[in-house]
């Protein structure tokens, strides 16, 4: 080659084409906060269509030649090697001000029908429906007898008599199938977009950082709120109101158990210190086994007091009169012994 040749190919311009493709993703970089990176092998035409059309007042979809995409990234002020290896296969670039997350989320959710192809192996299930299939008998009553789908000609037309399972998972699609389903309207399959990573304000979050399973994070949330909770409730956080009704529950429960201990009965814990006792009887009597007849311990069956007659009804209604006074007084000790505990 000459050296006239060689000056000629360096003084080659590049296409305006280009240099317009350039300048709008770069200016996509710029404008945007996030970029997603998404896979379109084998998405059909029409299928990447209809997910624009769905998100395009919130996601600008833009596809482009690798070198294109990595110049602009460049442009734009980011690491074009960190951006490549992402680029492989046929990539669509989803520019938006969405959080990634949401974004990836979103655009996953979205699956569009397909029809079935010759060759291609189910994963699924695959059924036709019973009703009038509105194919007129000819040729096509050997596919149905192929396929071992029950018919029957109603009024001039295929009837097929119950749901049949055409295909199993695993099952290879025959081209007898596959044109079967296509007259029928049936597309068993469904395609859509998968995001291989994100770009949040220069950070590229990658695929298994990205999506993310919302019923395991609301689990963790809800498990790390009981424990604040729980935290909360322990060092008797006054903010919180939930943490002090917690508090005061598990106060008021732990302070029953004292006096109940302790042998000092009154009204409020006298249930609780039967109940205990007995409780304790019944374990040991349990444990001696046997031996408790022999030592002259009997189990003895705790039932619910019986209504105590008028006389001591009001006997009692005396005995508590006199003493409310002194009880009285032994409430408020406690309860100021509690609010100074609480900080109330």
């Amino acid at each position: 080659m000459s050296m006239k040749a060689l000056h000629a190919r360096k003084e080659r311009r590049i296409p305006e084409w280009k240099l317009r493709v350039v300048e709008e993703l770069t200016e996509l970089f710029t404008k945007y906060p996030v970029v997603g990176i998404a896979d379109l092998t084998g998405m059909p035409t029409k299928q990447v269509q209809l997910i624009r059309k769905k998100f395009r007042k919130q996601i600008v979809f833009k596809v482009a030649k690798k070198r294109l995409i990595l110049r602009a990234a460049e442009k734009a002020g980011l690491d074009p090697s960190k951006i490549e290896p992402l680029l492989l296969g046929s990539t669509m670039l989803l520019f938006t001000d969405m959080n990634p997350f949401k974004m990836a989320r979103l655009i996953e959710s979205v699956k569009v029908p397909i029809p079935a192809k010759p060759g291609q192996v189910t994963d699924r299930e695959i059924v036709i429906p019973e009703g009038d299939t509105g194919i007129t008998p000819g040729p096509m009553l050997s596919v149905f007898g192929k396929l071992r789908i029950p018919y029957e000609i109603r009024k001039g037309t295929v009837y097929v008599k119950k749901d049949t399972v055409v295909a199993k998972p695993g099952d290879t699609i025959s081209p007898e199938l596959a044109g079967l389903l296509q007259q029928l309207g049936i597309m068993p399959f469904e395609v859509g977009l998968t995001i291989k990573a994100a770009i949040d304000h220069g950070t590229i979050i990658p695929r298994e950082d990205l999506i993310v399973d919302l019923e395991d994070i609301k689990s963790q949330v809800m498990e790390a709120a009981v424990e604040a909770l729980g935290l909360a409730a322990e060092i008797v956080f006054a903010p919180i109101p939930e943490a002090v009704e917690v508090a005061l529950t598990k106060a008021e429960r732990e302070l029953i158990a004292l006096v109940g201990e302790t042998g000092f009965l009154t009204p409020d814990v006298a249930e609780y210190a039967v109940r205990r006792a007995a409780s304790e009887l019944l374990a040991v009597v349990s444990a001696l086994g046997d031996k408790a007849k022999e030592l002259g311990i009997e189990e003895i069956p705790v039932a619910a007091p019986a209504p105590a007659p008028a006389e001591a009804a009001e006997a009692a209604e005396e005995e508590k009169k006199e003493e409310e006074e002194e009880e009285k007084e032994e409430e408020v000790d406690i309860g100021e012994g509690l609010s100074g505990l609480f900080g109330f």
